[in-house]
């Protein structure tokens, strides 16, 4: 009787052991697939903010080139002197910014998207304004202090859309005035 259940202890020992060490290679496995399924969201994570990084990087380029080329084509209207050159620019620069907003509303966020369209809108604005203007087709009010102001008018929501970019990439905090960021930045 006794050898009976020492054999049966040792056996019952052996599957108490075989079976405590099973599960914990499940909780083992288990772990690494958690760690292994974090790992893949975070690099998808990551892979969307750098792609929404991209987007914002050339939409802001895009946004200000557009509209540096107005400020040129608004200082050579007001000298009468528009060349097919800086006509040429202008049509460029639209072309690419619309391809480059075009393409960010698909990966901005709504937020953000309302920035780029207020900004957009005010562009185009501006430049239905100064393609009136260059082909003597100006409406009532429509001149080249309307058009100066549309300029100045321009860059608070190039800022704004500028400044929740940065807030949705995490840069800036949402609460900072970007403006007066740069204001004194460039101070110091």
């Amino acid at each position: 009787m006794i050898a009976i259940l020492g054999i049966g202890g040792t056996l019952a020992a052996a599957v108490i052991t075989q079976r405590g060490a099973d599960r914990a290679r499940a909780r083992e496995l288990e772990h690494t697939r958690q760690l292994q399924r974090e790992e893949r969201e975070y690099a998808a994570r990551q892979a969307r903010m750098e792609q929404r990084r991209t987007c914002y990087a050339a939409l802001s380029a895009g946004t200000r080139d557009l509209a540096n080329v107005m400020a040129k084509v608004l200082h050579a209207l007001e000298k009468s002197e528009l060349t097919g050159e800086l006509r040429s620019d202008l049509d460029r620069a639209r072309h690419d910014h619309r391809l480059r907003h075009a393409e960010a509303q698909m990966i901005l966020p709504d937020g953000v998207a309302r920035a780029a369209s207020t900004a957009n809108r005010y562009l185009g604005d501006l430049y239905g304004l100064l393609m009136r203007l260059h082909g003597n087709a100006a409406g009532h009010g429509e001149s080249l202090e309307a058009a100066r102001e549309s300029l100045d008018k321009l860059w608070d929501p190039l800022w704004a859309m500028r400044h929740v970019m940065r807030v949705d990439l995490g840069i800036t905090a949402p609460d900072q005035d970007q403006r007066q960021g740069e204001a004194d930045r460039c101070q110091a």
